[in-house]
């Protein structure tokens, strides 16, 4: 995954807020849906969307749940969503990881868009990121500091020309959950 940050790029900091943060310090209750949206695989073939819904509002009010059903049969195939009324709810719920709904362990992952989720790799699990652009005075500490407010760091590579240790001007940033870099390729 590329990501090229602006500068003054805003970061959100670690959620830190209750489910009815957008109402409270006036976020935006029109985030990015994508951002809001969790795919939940390995659901039960019984799964209802009743006992999607009352497990994941835990962490939030929902503002949409699906349990994709079989058009023939009504059952469940596996697999659904749930939409969050705000980003840092969304957040919790991947956070509290591993789910478990109707006895089965399932699988919440960030929704991709329409658009994203039909190029090829976008249902990799992707722990880092390639950071261009990054100024020859900018020293890694500045880069911890900057992406660390996302999630805990694995790694961190400023690449250098090895004959004369000059900075080449790019990166790459390993997280120790997939999640981090959904939500920073997400934003």
């Amino acid at each position: 995954m590329e990501v090229k940050l602006p500068p003054g790029h805003p970061l959100r900091p670690d959620f830190s807020c209750c489910h009815h943060c957008w109402r409270e310090e006036g976020h935006d209750p029109k985030e990015s849906e994508q951002l809001r949206k969790v795919f939940i695989g390995g659901l039960s073939f019984e799964t209802k969307d009743d006992s999607l819904r009352e497990h994941f509002e835990k962490w939030g009010p929902l503002t949409d749940r699906v349990g994709m059903r079989g058009p023939q049969t009504k059952r469940s195939r596996g697999f659904g969503s749930v939409t969050y009324s705000c980003v840092e709810d969304a957040d919790a719920a991947m956070c509290a990881r591993p789910h478990e709904v109707g006895g089965r362990v399932v699988e919440p992952k960030r929704a991709a868009s329409r658009a994203d989720s039909v190029k090829p790799g976008a249902h990799l699990t992707v722990k880092n990121i390639f950071v261009g652009g990054i100024k020859e005075d900018t020293e890694e500490y500045n880069l911890r500091d900057y992406f660390e407010k996302y999630g805990k760091i694995e790694t961190m590579d400023v690449m250098e020309d090895k004959q004369s240790g000059k900075k080449r001007g790019f990166a790459f940033v390993t997280f120790d959950d997939p999640d981090t870099v959904d939500k920073i390729v997400g934003k």
